[in-house]
């Protein structure tokens, strides 16, 4: 980056390092630090939906395809559009009823602790394999401006500035932060589709439609709306900030307005790509396609502007992925967060989360996209335990434990005989999700359930 770009990114970043430090010092109990007092209103709930979602992980592995795929990849955005209206639809409303510490809470008050635990356990593991994820996408998205650097010294240096951001604050100051943060990417992708628009042809590149759907079939794009749907109503992250928010009306918009947003912004993303392979320039790889439109076509100062942007969107997504572990760790393992626990439990349980994402980006986590789809399986699994939870009163504790490992199995199974060549996603979805399900409702009608656990929460 030359020097205009590296003062506009420093300044950016001491901005919004600025804005979730801000008055943090009040926050001093552990309510406050994990749900932000369950007083959010509209706007910064929905702010906070939308750039907990939109993070540079998706936004590489989406625009990768924009560029390999072609105008083609524009259908994957409806994954997000179709799976957050579900979850607005169905879940939205009955979260913030329950309004506890965490999603699996829900089981242990529907089922008992043992399930509880079990899916606490589960979602754990899924967050862990989610936020190593992001911090390989952050790696992938800065190393082209620092090659000498380690990705180990890089991703412990980005995520110095993560915590300085928001870890005193906790979801206070995430939500700060994203309200700023998703006004500047509103403003930013209308100037990216602009300069890429004004930027200089080359011979064009034209990918076939028949091509475009060999590299991304429609039954891949139908499996994972699919696994969207059943997954995202149990995204702990999700849950948290449904948690915060001020009323079940508030809540319910704020996830709908979240969809549209949320759709709009990976959009433009894929638009701006596909069209920068359209027009002719090159790509050291299909994931190095957005940096380097950001590196070719943005004009000095707006690359600063840019990686800043997508900076903080990762962190905040980070650092709500891990605020949601701890308030998990903290519900449903220790004593529940109260007003009167002070916040530094909290903050070292974020601290141990951040470590192992940390370790695991550096050494498991190569394609970003198939790991972020992979880490769903044991969160798929527990889809029939929470819709019948809120919706069916016979719902009992066998159906739910014979569900949970029905669903690994076909998560599991799926990805070990078909693999990702073979397109594994597909078969978890069209028989997985509907066998979790079957599984679940006869394990329930061979059990009586308990008095205790006979009532939906509603």
């Amino acid at each position: 980056m030359i020097s205009l770009d590296f003062i506009l990114f420093s300044t950016l970043i001491l901005l919004l390092v600025g804005v979730g430090v801000y008055k943090s010092k009040r926050i001093q109990s552990e309510s406050a630090y994990l749900f932000a007092d369950r007083k959010t209103k509209f706007i910064a709930l929905t702010a906070t939906l939308v750039m907990t979602e939109f993070n540079s992980a998706t936004l590489i592995s989406f625009s990768s395809l924009g560029y390999g795929a072609g105008f083609w990849a524009l259908t994957l955005p409806f994954i997000f559009l179709f799976g957050l209206l579900f979850y607005a639809v169905t879940v939205a409303k009955k979260w913030k009823e329950f309004d506890g510490h965490s999603v699996a809470g829900f089981f242990t008050k529907r089922y008992g602790r043992d399930i509880g635990l079990f899916a606490s356990t589960l979602l754990l593991l899924a967050m862990v394999g989610f936020s190593a994820a992001y911090i390989k996408s952050l790696i992938l998205l800065f190393q082209p401006l620092v090659p000498t650097v380690s990705p180990w010294m890089l991703s412990l240096l980005l995520l110095a500035i993560i915590f300085a951001m928001s870890l005193r604050g906790g979801l206070i100051a995430i939500i700060r932060t994203d309200m700023v943060s998703m006004v500047l990417m509103l403003l930013f992708f209308p100037l990216v589709a602009f300069f890429m628009w004004k930027s200089s042809a080359l011979p064009e590149i034209s990918v076939a439609i028949e091509q475009s759907q060999t590299i991304l079939p429609l039954r891949f794009i139908f499996s994972l709306i699919i696994l969207t749907m059943f997954t995202y109503i149990l995204a702990p992250w999700y849950g948290q900030k449904i948690f915060a928010a001020a009323s079940k009306r508030v809540a319910y918009w704020a996830v709908i307005a979240a969809a549209l947003l949320v759709f709009l912004l990976y959009g433009s993303a894929i638009f701006a790509t596909a069209l920068f392979r359209y027009r002719g320039f090159d790509a050291p790889s299909w994931e190095q396609a957005f940096p380097t439109l950001i590196h070719t076509v943005l004009p000095r100062g707006f690359k600063g502007f840019a990686y800043a942007l997508f900076f903080t969107t990762s962190a905040t997504t980070l650092t709500g992925v891990w605020s949601a572990m701890s308030a998990m760790w903290i519900g449903d393992f220790l004593k529940s967060p109260s007003k009167q626990t002070d916040y530094r439990r909290s903050m070292m349980a974020t601290l141990f989360f951040a470590g192992i994402s940390f370790l695991l980006a550096n050494t498991l986590v190569d394609k970003v996209f198939d790991k972020l789809i992979l880490a769903n399986i044991p969160v798929a699994a527990l889809s029939f335990g929470l819709l019948a939870g809120f919706y069916w009163k016979k719902a009992s504790r066998l159906g739910v434990l014979i569900s949970i490992i029905m669903g690994c199995a076909c998560g599991v199974g799926a990805y070990w005989i078909f693999g990702e060549a073979g397109g594994y996603t597909w078969y978890w979805a069209v028989y997985g999700i509907p066998l979790i399900f079957l599984t679940g409702i006869a394990g329930s009608l061979l059990q009586n359930p308990t008095e205790d656990v006979s009532q939906t929460v509603s």
